[in-house]
């Protein structure tokens, strides 16, 4: 029997994210560009992923897409939410999970998972820009820093410098005002990082918390949120390598789910 493969492609708002899966069990490539929806991210990152596989587009038996742009994507066969993507690749990455936070760049969603992996209920926050990737680009442009660097920044903090604004506009006219007044940004940035934490923490405390807590999406990348949300909730927040592919993870699942019924 020849081996199955199925692709998923989360396109976000602002990145799109492709995996390929082999059998339904095996992530042999995956790949990320930092161009969202309404952009030729997702045929870029396409081409990526399947070169690195060795494969041609042929060769991939079923696509489902995902995220803020799945219907902008001609070729997948089905769509999916990203809120069960996200479930399910979050189950498969990380095995026993039953909570899951993931910051995109447009929102915040918190996810609650059956000890099955399945998703129960979810809360979500799209209403408002503070917390998200978004939020985080605007702290950085003001700071003057890179998107990459503020998890290093936050480890050199001397003390918290308090960032009481969870309204974007004003937080970036505090942070201004904490320039201006010499304050060094590692400390500025370990605020940032507490004020973006409180607000996650907020939401995926209502309704209850229940552990193990993963984290998923690009912001897992910025060590300084991990760290504070952990405080903040007061327990171990699992990320992987693979948590940025989450929600591509679960849309190449259920590609494979699709194959299987023919």
């Amino acid at each position: 029997m020849s081996d199955i493969y199925t692709m998923g492609i989360d396109i976000g708002s602002t990145s799109s994210k492709c995996v390929i899966l082999k059998n339904g069990k095996e992530v042999i490539s995956e790949g990320v560009v930092n161009l969202g929806a309404g952009t030729k991210g997702a045929d870029q990152v396409i081409d990526e992923v399947l070169k690195k596989a060795n494969l041609t587009y042929e060769d991939i038996d079923v696509i489902v897409s995902t995220g803020y742009g799945r219907n902008s994507y001609e070729g997948a066969r089905k769509t999916m939410s990203e809120l069960s993507c996200h479930a399910r690749g979050g189950a498969f990455i990380f095995g026993d999970v039953r909570t899951i936070i993931d910051i995109g760049g447009q929102d915040i969603k918190v996810l609650k998972l059956s000890s099955k992996g399945q998703l129960t209920n979810f809360l979500m926050n799209d209403k408002c820009a503070a917390g998200t990737g978004r939020f985080l680009e605007v702290m950085a442009g003001v700071l003057d820093v890179k998107l990459e660097d503020m998890g290093d920044l936050d480890k050199e903090a001397t003390e918290k410098t308090p960032i009481s604004s969870t309204c974007t506009v004003f937080a970036e006219s505090e942070v201004i005002s904490c320039m201006a007044k010499k304050i060094p940004i590692p400390n500025i940035l370990r605020g940032i990082h507490a004020s973006v934490a409180t607000r996650v923490a907020g939401l995926a405390k209502r309704g209850g918390l229940t552990q193990p807590v993963a984290m998923t999406g690009g912001v897992t990348k910025n060590s300084g949120i991990v760290r504070a949300l952990g405080e903040e909730l007061e327990t171990e927040i699992k990320i992987s390598p693979d948590s940025q592919m989450a929600g591509a993870i679960g849309a190449a699942l259920y590609a494979y789910d699709e194959y299987l019924k023919g």
